[in-house]
């Protein structure tokens, strides 16, 4: 790999970490920030909401713009604009100003995250773009098990504010060096509607990324609570769980990357679905047993999904080479949809039905992803052929 492309890959990584940490951290400072602003848990919640909410919306046109803009300069006003709204977290003089401060927060992530995954799609070369990708997500993943603990040890130190602080400085550092980074990336200069015909194909496409995070998240946005209430676990062994899960994921994408690469997106990304349709199954099935063997099923079940996650990304970007921007904006978009949706299912699912059945509805859904992701490569196919034929 030539120099360039290291310093590419490095500040990806880099400002993908940073989102991720600003994603995951703000969920276990939450009790400190109601106890300042004299508020409810429930209402300090909102700061969540409202962040998931405005990024899945704002995403898409973000996308859309880069596709027809300079990714380069998108990127670099949501860094600075992340600085302020971290900045207006940390000293919002009231709950209204702070839940303003985290609608600017999902504002600025949506204009940097895709666009990352499409301009590391754009300058990786073809035999080594599963890799790179694979890369940069890590970076986001690493902010599960790195970035949210990294923040917590710094409100025990300084307190919560510091570290909405530092989130500020580092967004603003970051927003001078990828300015200088993607300098040499040229405009695409395309004025037509890179959405005319594509629109009902590539909402098709992402579709599949939702039913997969349904898989996924139904059952790990109540995990800590399912291991407590089932298996019994201290906070320090639920603590440990989530490390084994969040390893995993990291190991998932990194691992996939280079999978992709030798065997095809499309190969290994229903390899994985297939995978984690059985190892959801046997989650279900291991439920209740002892510590080791549920860290383990977690740790796999975290690899084999991750890894699907990032080689269907890669995938797309193949398929949709002149609107990667969007098509990665759209499947961001896509995975907030699937959490949100997943959540909902699992809280029924939970009144219902109780925490053991959690493992196999989400198994169901690796189904329907897999269903839809098979039926997607028939249609492209299909396209391909009648493009040829014409």
């Amino acid at each position: 790999m030539k120099l360039q492309g290291r310093i590419s890959l490095s500040v990806g990584w880099i400002t993908l970490f940073l989102m991720g940490t600003d994603l995951f951290v703000v969920s276990p400072l939450l009790p400190f920030i109601s106890e300042v602003y004299k508020v409810s848990a429930s209402t300090t919640g909102w700061m969540v909401t409202v962040f998931a909410v405005t990024y899945a919306f704002s995403a898409p046109c973000f996308g859309w713009l880069s596709d027809i803009k300079e990714r380069r300069t998108l990127i670099t006003f949501g860094l600075l604009l992340f600085a302020i709204s971290n900045m207006l977290t940390a000293f919002s003089p009231s709950f209204l100003w702070l839940i303003v401060s985290r609608i600017l927060a999902g504002l600025s992530v949506a204009s940097i995250t895709p666009l990352i995954y499409a301009i590391i799609g754009d300058t990786a070369p073809p035999n080594r773009r599963g890799t790179w990708l694979s890369i940069v997500v890590s970076g986001h993943l690493t902010a599960l098990w790195a970035g949210a603990p990294i923040g917590m040890l710094l409100e025990h130190f300084l307190g919560w504010r510091s570290v909405f602080v530092v989130m500020a400085i580092i967004g603003a550092v970051l927003a001078a060096v990828n300015f200088k980074t993607w300098e040499s990336i040229p405009k695409n200069g395309l004025t037509r509607n890179l959405l005319e015909g594509n629109l009902l194909r590539i909402l098709g496409s992402v579709s599949v990324t939702t039913i997969w995070a349904i898989s996924m998240y139904t059952l790990y946005v109540y995990l800590g609570a399912a291991l407590y209430s089932k298996n019994k676990f201290s906070s320090s062994e639920i603590a440990l769980a989530v490390a084994f899960y969040g390893v995993g994921a990291v190991l998932g994408s990194l691992t996939s990357g280079q999978l992709t690469d030798k065997f095809g997106e499309e190969k290994i990304s229903k390899v994985t679905l297939i995978l984690l349709i059985l190892i959801l199954i046997c989650l279900g099935i291991f439920f209740s047993s002892g510590d080791w063997i549920y860290f383990f099923l977690l740790f796999i079940w975290a690899l084999v999904g991750y890894a699907g996650f990032t080689s269907y990304q890669a995938r797309l970007a193949v398929e949709y080479p002149k609107e990667r921007g969007i098509v990665m904006a759209w499947n961001n978009t896509a995975l907030y949809i699937g959490i949100t949706i997943g959540s909902m299912i699992g809280g029924y699912v939970i009144s219902n039905w109780g925490y053991s059945s959690l493992p196999y509805v989400c198994s169901v859904a690796a189904i329907v992803s897999f269903v839809l992701s098979t039926q997607k490569v028939q249609e492209a196919k299909k396209d391909s052929a009648f493009s040829t034929d014409t």
